[in-house]
């Protein structure tokens, strides 16, 4: 990252994991890997390691909303991601702040759960997050799961998961990735739904227990692929590709479910 004018910037509103495998921690560390400078606003604290979640603090939404517009007055945001919101209000206002700053593009991750099964956002908060952000995001990146508790019905075959990817796309964002790594098969398949249509993007699945962290790893990469100018199906196949070298290299760390490798 040389120089000042041609720097790109992306911001992470997301929450802060203390083992540093998920959250603002892993987004730092991908949008550095990518050459991107990161900011970021805190939404919640954890305590937190490779075997769960012990404690979620949520913070003030008002200071939350503080942080963003502190950043968004100083540096020239080229990108932005979401992670683990917490409460509705938390989400309306980022949602507020994303409005009235016109923070571009946004790349939603909507984190519901932990990899270890703990709840990182409250039920009541999963409709703020359909009406309030889904329809300012340039993308949104939801597992299988995720996707279940988003359109409230089963999905178990890639041609479900296609649906699923287009009746989300009708929310509002102007594209969704839904992640193929909770789904069977050898392939782990990932489908882009846009006004274009649903494009499949596939890689080995990569067997391992280091799985902490990888929708966050991912929507990072995206969000500095696209801070840094790259078209979006670029974006994804590069993010991806990213994703498995990660994944295949990550370190033997913790006693559950260990970090990737954020520098591959």
């Amino acid at each position: 990252m040389e120089g000042g004018k041609d720097v790109r910037v992306a911001l992470t509103i997301a929450g802060s994991d203390s083992g540093g495998g998920a959250g603002v921690q892993a987004d730092l560390k991908v949008f550095f890997r990518f050459g991107v400078y990161g900011t970021s606003a805190l939404t919640l604290v954890t305590a937190q390691n490779t075997l769960g979640v012990q404690r979620v603090h949520p913070l003030p939404p008002d200071l939350v909303y503080a942080q963003i517009k502190s950043v968004a007055q100083d540096f020239p945001l080229h990108a932005a991601k979401t992670g683990a919101l917490g409460e509705a209000a938390i989400v309306e206002a980022v949602a507020e702040a994303v409005r009235r700053f016109g923070i571009r593009p946004l790349v939603v991750d909507p984190v519901m759960v932990a990899k270890s099964g703990d709840p990182l956002l409250a039920k009541e908060a999963v409709a703020a997050l359909k009406e309030q952000l889904f329809p300012l995001a340039a993308l949104v990146t939801p597992n299988r799961l995720e996707a279940e508790a988003l359109l409230g019905r089963r999905i178990r075959t890639l041609e479900e998961a296609e649906e699923a990817a287009r009746d989300l796309l009708a929310l509002g964002p102007k594209a969704v990735l839904l992640k193929g790594g909770h789904l069977e098969g050898e392939e782990a398949v990932d489908l882009l739904a846009t006004q274009e249509g649903v494009r499949r993007f596939s890689a080995p699945r990569v067997r391992t227990h280091s799985t902490h962290g990888t929708g966050c790893t991912l929507s990072a990469a995206l969000a500095a692929l696209l801070a840094l100018g790259r078209p979006l199906e670029e974006a994804v196949a590069g993010a991806k590709a990213y994703l498995t070298r990660a994944l295949r290299t990550a370190p033997s760390l913790g006693r559950g479910h260990g970090p990737l490798n954020h520098l591959a």
